[in-house]
């Protein structure tokens, strides 16, 4: 049977809706296993009543098959709603264990200060989702208010374009949340088992195939935003703060012509249980792999004709970074090409993997349930023949691209329509202190707009040419230097937060990664190494990869106290990933181990060949 129901019906928390049959199956020789969408066999009557599931239940003689935890939770959340909303009202400082799950989906994490002992002190991480890096005016200072009034003073951006905000206790985090959603901001979906930020190239760079790929990342976030209402109603009490949307978004987020959507339900592509877990999307343009295209689940790539204009997309899919320590069957993976489509056809062709991941990706393991695993497990050619299965047409053989390479945007550039921007480097993304009141002083001075690049730094866009002396000289009092005027090894580095409030973390990377930077560049000079040579260093505290390490020339990566895996073999324009070469190596003998690879470097490289090529080579 079918059901449907209004929103004010989805807001009770503990309202029980039977559940309904939403897919039209595919035929029998293209037939997709959804046994992991669906109801325990344990809970099965003849008056089945379970909590707001709208994914197809399974036939009473099935197999049942195994869920994590995190997958009951969401059947059991009403659209992640319950127990979030109820828990959101009591007086405890932290969140239940099924609701600290579901926040997720709202851009937050629960977290507590690692450094301190005995108990603990909670407090929440907010992420914002701002597709292509874009940041308004209004937002930024929003974002740099909350930061002193309700977090620990600093801003962090990220390796994917966002904001991250930490420190803010329970207690004042639905006035946290409503503050962003009132000023042009969002969270929702920057965490959770959904599609994350999309990432785009940050420069505001006015050509045809820049503008193309931002709108096509801005579509893309579009169509794949969660559409019932869980987010409005815990932060807003239920009012709706959303920007129009094109109407290709919404004709293709309806389009039910290949057996794609879950009918008559508020979540037309996710249904109840979303995807098995976190999705990343990235879009560029050729030669610029500023988003490092090959670590997304799906990259999609402008091409064009001779005259510049966008004719249609390549698609890569089934990158990753995430691994687990000591086993071998997780690993980073880079994404590989699937076919081309027209520019008119895009968002279908994403529409058409992503349900692909959400009906066949695995719900029992979480180790396992990105869509890189479905790939390694398939082999493009099935994964291929099942996405077009609901594209509803064959993908155009993939287009030549030229090489990549990496782009920083660091420093003053034209704009192309009159105005100029400037590319600021940020150390890990930590922007607090003076570089903090700086920032603040010129965006809101000149009413700037900005830009988060993946690379953790950030652009400052629409300046007059007029306005670039007072500007720089407000900068570099801060400390905000020119690129020329940054450590090489600083520029490309990237490190995640760790330590002291990422549950996952092992041990430190952005507060260990400044003596790091500072070691690696004495053994430089030791062995005899230029200043203008440099390498790229991306240090974690854990092997889950947000700062992508496995993509690195030398990539360290937390595996115990004060202890690294190292990692090299990757490209400086990271199209190559690197492989493991020493396993426990402790903080205090990093130069035993890394000097004699760079003095190796310095007497055995052939002409201009990079360390990770080197490295690799041998």
């Amino acid at each position: 049977m079918t059901t449907s129901f209004s929103s004010a019906a989805l807001r009770d928390p503990k309202l029980q809706i039977p559940t309904y049959h939403t897919l039209s199956s595919l035929s029998a020789a293209t037939s997709l296993n959804r046994n992991a969408l669906s109801i325990p066999s344990s809970t099965r009557s003849s008056t089945l009543i379970i909590r707001a599931v709208s994914t197809p239940a399974k036939s009473e003689t099935a197999t049942e098959q195994k869920r994590s935890k995190v997958e009951i939770f969401k059947e059991q959340s009403n659209f992640i709603r319950y127990p979030l909303n109820e828990d959101m009202l009591n007086d405890a400082p932290n969140l239940s264990e099924a609701a600290t799950q579901l926040i997720k989906f709202h851009g937050s994490y629960q977290q507590y200060n690692r450094d301190e002992r005995g108990s603990r002190t909670y407090s929440f991480m907010i992420r914002t989702k701002n597709p292509c890096g874009k940041v308004s005016n209004q937002l930024y200072l929003t974002m740099d208010d909350l930061a002193d009034q309700f977090g620990i003073g600093t801003l962090r951006l990220t390796t994917r374009q966002t904001f991250q905000l930490h420190g803010v206790v329970k207690k004042d985090l639905k006035h946290v949340m409503a503050t962003i959603i009132r000023n042009m901001g969002s969270s929702l979906g920057a965490c959770g088992d959904l599609n994350r930020n999309v990432l785009a190239p940050a420069a505001p760079i006015f050509r045809k195939d820049y503008l193309f790929a931002q709108q096509t990342a801005e579509n893309i976030a579009a169509l794949l935003a969660p559409q019932s209402g869980f987010y409005y109603d815990v932060w807003v009490d239920g009012e709706r703060i959303m920007s129009a949307e094109s109407p290709e978004v919404v004709q293709a987020r309806n389009d039910n012509s290949h057996g794609t959507n879950f009918t008559d339900s508020p979540e037309p592509i996710y249904g109840t249980q979303f995807l098995p877990r976190k999705f990343k999307i990235a879009v560029t343009v050729p030669t610029d792999n500023s988003v490092d295209i090959l670590t997304n689940d799906i990259g999609v790539v402008v091409v064009t004709d001779d005259n510049g204009e966008p004719q249609g997309f390549n698609l890569y899919v089934g990158g990753g970074m995430g691994r687990t320590h000591r086993m071998e069957s997780t690993f980073p993976r880079l994404a590989e090409p699937l076919g081309y489509v027209p520019k008119e056809d895009i968002l279908y062709a994403v529409k058409a993997i992503v349900v692909t991941q959400r009906e066949n990706g695995r719900r029992d393991d979480r180790k396992y349930s990105r869509m890189k695993y479905l790939i390694d497990s398939w082999g493009i050619e099935k994964f291929r023949n099942v996405v077009e299965e609901y594209y509803g047409k064959k993908f155009e053989p993939f287009r030549s691209l030229p090489e990549w390479e990496f782009k920083s945007y660091l420093g003053w550039h034209q704009q192309g329509d009159g105005g100029l921007y400037c590319g600021l480097h940020v150390d890990n993304g930590r922007i607090g202190g003076k570089m903090k009141t700086a920032l603040r002083e010129v965006i809101e001075k000149y009413h700037l707009n900005v830009r988060l690049t993946p690379n953790q730094n950030i652009i400052l866009t629409d300046i007059r040419a007029a306005w670039k002396r007072p500007i720089t000289t407000i900068l570099s009092q801060a400390g905000l230097l020119q690129p020329k005027y940054v450590d090489p090894l600083n520029v490309t580095a990237m490190a995640c937060p760790a330590f002291p409030l990422c549950p996952l973390a092992i041990t430190e990377a952005e507060r260990g990664i400044p003596s790091i930077l500072k070691r690696i560049r004495a053994m430089f000079e030791k062995v005899g190494l230029k200043y203008s040579e440099s390498i790229v260093v991306r240090i974690t505290g854990c092997p889950n990869g947000c700062a992508r390490p496995y993509m690195a020339e030398l990539g360290l990566v937390g595996d115990g106290p004060n202890s690294y895996q190292v990692w090299l073999g990757g490209s400086s324009n990271q199209t190559s990933l690197a492989r493991t070469f020493m396993d426990k190596v402790k903080l205090h003998d990093l130069e035993k181990v890394l000097e004699p690879l760079f003095y190796h470097w310095k007497q055995k490289r052939q002409s201009k060949e990079s360390f990770g090529n080197f490295t690799s080579r041998l």
